[in-house]
């Protein structure tokens, strides 16, 4: 069996993305160079999308997103509440406002019924965003989101920082998380717990290339240089942010897009593995549902637990298990219960969200996992959860 810590998730490097590193570093470019535009054209041509666009992170990816779609006071952005902070920030960040939608209680996404109820709690104000979050690597209803999102008048934007890699299939064929055939954008994370790591990293995908254009320039300070112009001539319709991913972060991008097959086939691997195992753990303990329509390649495996029909609290679980060499995490904290949120438009009743807090856990899942690995991680948990 093997031994050491278990993180609930890790990057993976290899020598050839050390390699591929080094190369970059001895280059002419250490950022705003070729290998951005290359790391791009791979990243598009593998989600299948018509263009793809880096940033340096993945809350700038959403940042970018809320800007190109020229947000602000007095726009409205829905955003399911089971999310990381970034999901609602982003609106904040361009003076819109938020309207928290309820998730499934026990697969956690935004659902055409909470999108629905969302909906006609912002009746009456201008709803330009709908954000659904792919969350864990499921895929939420894309067809029917976009659906409600159209008729209130608004752009779905996806955010997909933990489903690169997931397909799904809504009855039409096989399709992928980033292609946008039912969203505007699709924004991606390469954070180093995500699918491919480039340190810190985003990527905003679109099949609209004036949207693609915008977003370019958007993360360079809005500057663009006139066509015909003199070399050093640029031009600055509206301000931007230096939201730029240097090449070094993008060699490391291209190499690990390069694994990205091996990586998810291995993430499913180990779901499997977890499912075989955990099914009848014990009573009141079962993986996050998955719809039928999606095929995840998971970044994260959640379990829900009933807590407190065992007989013990989650904080006194996730210490037994880091006692054994098993981290865990909870993912997420209900973002419409922060104090920042709270402060502005008190606390809507999200009974699913609750729901869904209440009893999830994340267990270790990345590919340098060993399927042994699986069966420490379960034997932990099931002696973790006696009283």
């Amino acid at each position: 069996m093997s031994e050491g810590f278990l993180p609930y998730g890790r990057q993976t490097i290899e020598e050839d993305d050390i390699a591929a590193v080094a190369q970059a570093l001895r280059g002419d470019f250490l950022t705003t160079g070729p290998t951005v535009a290359a790391f791009e054209a791979v990243f598009a041509e593998r989600v299948g999308a018509g263009h793809a666009v880096a940033c340096s992170n993945g809350t700038a990816s959403l940042h970018l997103a809320m800007m190109a779609l020229d947000l602000g006071p007095g726009d409205v952005c829905i955003v399911p509440s089971v999310t990381f902070l970034a999901t609602a920030n982003c609106a904040a960040y361009v003076g819109a406002d938020v309207v928290f939608a309820d998730v499934d209680p026990d697969s956690g996404l935004m659902t055409p019924q909470t999108l629905a109820e969302a909906l006609e709690r912002a009746a009456g104000r201008r709803v330009r965003a709908v954000l659904p979050v792919h969350l864990r690597g499921d895929v939420c209803n894309l067809p029917e989101l976009a659906r409600l999102a159209r008729a209130a008048g608004a752009v779905l934007v996806e955010d997909a920082p933990h489903a690169l890699g997931s397909t799904m299939d809504f009855g039409g064929g096989r399709e992928r998380v980033g292609d946008c055939a039912h969203s505007a954008m699709a924004s991606f994370s390469f954070h180093p717990v995500k699918t491919i790591a480039t340190g810190e990293g985003g990527m905003l995908t679109t099949n609209d290339a004036a949207l693609a254009g915008r977003l370019r320039r958007l993360r360079s300070h809005g500057m663009s240089r006139p066509e015909g112009a003199a070399p050093w001539i640029y031009e600055m319709e509206r301000p931007g942010y230096n939201y730029r991913l240097p090449d070094i972060n993008c060699a490391l991008g291209l190499s690990q897009l390069g694994k990205l097959d091996r990586f998810t086939a291995r993430r499913r691997a180990l779901t499997a593995l977890y499912d075989a195992r955990l099914a009848g753990l014990a009573p009141g303990v079962r993986p996050a549902t998955r719809p039928a329509w999606s095929d995840p390649a998971l970044h994260l495996y959640c379990v829900l637990i009933d807590f407190a029909g065992l007989g013990v609290t989650r904080e006194e679980v996730m210490r037994r298990l880091a006692g054994e060499g098993i981290g865990s995490q909870v993912h997420y904290i209900p973002v419409h219960t922060q104090p920042y949120w709270r402060a502005r438009q008190g606390e809507p009743a999200l009974p699913g969200a609750a729901a869904w807090y209440d009893r999830c856990l994340s267990l270790p899942l990345y590919p340098a996992m060993r399927d042994d690995d699986v069966e420490r991680v379960a034997s932990a948990l099931e002696r973790a959860l006696k009283p």
